[in-house]
């Protein structure tokens, strides 16, 4: 089958198309026929070795050698203990920790995946499960969000923060998001009641305070956050750089004690929550939005353009060009279910 792989850290130039041989499913495995693939920051992270906890794949050369989590496909063959899935059933998930969707075939862990609606295309599966993870478990969970309530979300043009965007604004939360000039346009037409141009303004000195950040991008001191929230609100990080990381892990749990703020990490958990995204998608409150396809041979492009910062929404790796949103490929703002 033919795969995208890498052997080194390094730019998309390190990867290179090849043959290689399928996998066989194990005992609670599931042989997926990929369909498409979306891109997320963990691909770009585990591609370049960059921060230094995307090596915990290997500390000098990576142990696994393809990458891509969120996949679509059917199902080829499944392993004798396999109960939920049969050859030709159309299934999604993010495969992470497993991965290897940059491929024509995956083995994947039976409870990762999930039967696909039939109105949607392959293309919107694979863009949604980790990004709509991301977004549901970072604003009702980690973020008890509610209605009427401010929160901004920073890095909100991208995969997850698109979906946030959409998910604070059906909650009825007053949404301010925070991204490039290149995205404020989509932002405000998921629902944002406010944008914010990082470029140009330092969203942590406006004149406003919020129940809860949701930080996709963290770039900027903890205490700059805690000083944005209101009394009794809430800071979430999902990713950036590894200072404010850091800074979050030793001095965060100090101001949480000293004040009425709280400032956490999100810790994803796998696919928890997918069935009531779905459901959000066939209801048409939500969806997921696709800004390019590019197909296997160019998925050193797909990263590239995602690594960049260009993306507005996901950016998907389709097996065939038909599974593509659009079959020209390109620009794609919404992607609704049929």
């Amino acid at each position: 089958m033919r795969a995208v792989v890498y052997t080194e850290y390094g730019p998309p130039e390190v990867l290179g198309l090849t043959e290689i041989e399928t996998p066989a499913p194990k005992r609670d495995e599931v042989l997926v026929k990929l369909r498409a693939t979306s891109v997320n920051a963990s691909d770009w992270e585990f591609l370049t070795g960059t921060p230094l906890y995307a090596r915990v794949m290997g500390v000098r050369k990576p142990k696994v050698h393809v990458l891509g989590s969120d996949i679509a496909g059917q199902v080829e063959a499944v392993g004798e203990n396999v109960t939920g899935f049969q050859p030709g059933d159309e299934v999604f998930g993010d495969i992470f920790g497993t991965w290897g969707g940059f491929a024509e075939y995956v083995c994947a862990p039976e409870k990762h995946l999930m039967l696909k609606p039939p109105g949607m295309s392959f293309a919107q599966a694979a863009a949604v499960p980790q990004a709509a993870a991301i977004a549901r478990q970072g604003l009702y969970d980690k973020g008890m969000l509610q209605s009427g309530q401010a929160v901004l979300i920073n890095g909100a043009g991208g995969g997850a923060g698109t979906f946030a965007v959409q998910m604070a604004n059906i909650l009825g939360a007053e949404v301010t998001a925070v991204d490039n000039t290149e995205k404020l346009d989509i932002m405000r037409s998921l629902g944002a009641n406010r944008v914010i141009d990082y470029t140009n303004e330092d969203f942590t000195r406006v004149d406003k305070r919020f129940d809860l950040i949701f930080d996709l991008a963290a770039h900027r001191s903890i205490f700059d956050y805690s000083r944005s929230l209101n009394p009794g609100g809430r800071y979430v990080m999902v990713g950036g750089a590894m200072a404010p990381l850091i800074q979050l892990g030793l001095l965060g749990p100090w101001i949480s004690l000293l004040s009425r703020k709280r400032l956490g990490l999100l810790m994803l958990k796998q696919n928890e929550g997918l069935p009531s995204v779905v459901a959000q998608i066939a209801a048409g409150e939500i969806a997921p939005v696709i800004d390019r396809c590019f197909p296997l041979a160019e998925t050193a492009e797909a990263l590239r353009y995602l690594g960049e910062g260009h993306c507005r929404g996901k950016v998907v790796v389709t097996i065939t060009p038909e599974d593509c949103t659009n079959s020209q490929r390109g620009t794609v703002p919404h992607s609704f279910m049929s």
